[in-house]
């Protein structure tokens, strides 16, 4: 499942995208003339009852999930990040927070129950039953998330709400590890897309580090094809570096 997100390609098993309704429309619009085999749900990740009325939608056509990718993100607000501490807002906190770290929590905790049945069709497998996976959840974070790499400060809002989401990472990869039905949990950072949400810094970055959302979704399912539970609980880069919390 693909979450949020506004520009994709149909990995082969893809089958469900949730999007906000601002961008709902033009998703059904390109499954139909694309001919994919997908689903569009309409879903706002600061609204819980969205959220499980989507599962739930899920639920009742396939009764499981292989793949979960939170992707939806807001940089801030008013499209910068801060830049000083006088420009923090328990505003621009709040709504920052909502989308990038609560969102994908309570993503986490509606879906889980369906990873959980996953058939453990993305990812590599060990030939040990006890190490095997059934599914896999990806938050897509960011390295300006990391607490070790900061070295620049600013961006209030958006670092603590990625290093937030980072942690919900580590524990969701705890509780969802136990048993005999397990969900490898990662982190994983995109590199600077070419998207709406980066736009204001694309001129501060090198051409040759900036991505189109093709090329960074392809060394993403990259990784992800290559995950097991030995990386569970991990933060990588999009060319498959560790990244430091």
């Amino acid at each position: 499942m693909l979450f949020d997100a506004t520009e994709i390609r149909e990995p082969e098993n893809m089958r469900f995208l949730c999007s906000l309704r601002a961008v709902a429309a033009s998703l059904a619009h390109a499954k139909v003339q694309a001919n994919w085999n997908l689903t569009v749900l309409r879903l706002d990740a600061t609204r819980e009852a969205e959220i499980r009325e989507a599962a739930e939608a899920v639920a009742k056509e396939h009764g499981r999930l292989d793949l979960l990718i939170n992707s939806g993100a807001v940089l801030h607000p008013s499209a910068r990040g801060e830049t000083s501490l006088q420009e923090v807002t328990a505003e621009g906190l709040s709504i920052t927070l909502a989308t990038n770290t609560i969102g994908p929590l309570v993503m986490a905790k509606y879906f889980a129950p369906l990873l959980r049945k996953g058939t453990g069709a993305f990812g590599h497998q060990f030939a040990d039953q006890a190490k095997q996976h059934r599914a896999i959840l990806v938050n897509l974070t960011a390295k300006v998330g990391s607490i070790g790499d900061n070295a620049l400060g600013g961006w209030y809002s958006y670092r603590m709400s990625k290093a937030a989401l980072n942690m919900a990472t580590k524990n969701l990869s705890i509780e969802l590890g136990r048993g005999k039905t397990k969900v490898v949990c990662v982190s994983l950072h995109p590199g600077t897309v070419n998207t709406d949400l980066s736009k204001p810094y694309h001129r501060n970055v090198p051409k040759d580090k900036l991505f189109t959302p093709e090329y960074s979704i392809n060394c993403l399912m990259t990784i992800i094809e290559n995950l097991d539970m030995g990386k569970t609980g991990k933060f990588f880069a999009w060319d498959g570096s560790a990244l430091p919390w």
